[in-house]
């Protein structure tokens, strides 16, 4: 973190010890001094107390860590992002590859498993939706661009825009009727090999 290093700077362009800035703002020298080794960080209290007699503005102070902060946030963000749309494809593909054999062999333990599993993958697609929506993005292009750290040009933008409402409707009738079809052959595959007595 950055701020440590500039409580030094700023302490010392004001030509303060590290005793004399903890009696100014109410807190130990060992405060001070772990704030700029970086043991610690300091509160936002302690933090406006120091911009104010340091006469610079609190974004000035701790500028390289708000970005080092926005930094970290991103990065796991995409990567819970991307870890629940691993989980909701298996979920959604399982789903309905798993039911029919649940039913089959379980009866209405395997209706209630089914339900369960399926209740699991919509709970990880709203996850999925809510990134999106958080982030206004909605297409592959704009996830890897928004993963890069990059936006999509205005052009760029108004095509995939241009996209939105095809993609809306058409991807996911194909998805269903794709999963529908692999359903029915797992389904098939089981019972000619292992039918029900």
């Amino acid at each position: 973190m950055q701020v440590g290093k500039q409580i030094q700077h700023y302490r010392k362009e004001k030509n303060l010890s590290q005793d004399e800035l903890a009696e100014i703002i109410f807190v130990s020298r060992q405060s001070i001094s772990n704030w700029e080794r970086g043991a610690t960080y300091p509160d936002i209290q302690n933090l406006l107390l120091l911009s104010k007699v340091f006469e610079v503005s609190l974004d000035k102070l701790v500028k390289g860590d708000l970005e080092t902060m926005k930094q970290i946030i991103h990065d796991q963000e995409f990567m819970r992002y991307q870890k629940d749309v691993v989980v909701f494809g298996l979920l959604l593909i399982g789903s309905p590859i798993l039911s029919i054999p649940l039913i089959l062999y379980f009866n209405w333990y395997g209706i209630v498993i089914s339900c369960l599993i399926f209740a699991i993958a919509m709970f990880y697609s709203l996850r999925i939706e809510n990134f999106k929506k958080q982030h206004n993005l909605r297409t592959y292009r704009q996830i890897v661009a928004y993963d890069q750290g990059r936006s999509l040009s205005e052009i760029e933008e108004a095509e995939e825009r241009g996209k939105a409402p095809y993609e809306g409707i058409l991807i996911p009738i194909l998805f269903v009727l794709g999963i529908g079809a692999i359903a029915l052959l797992f389904s098939w595959l089981l019972l000619t090999f292992f039918p029900i007595k």
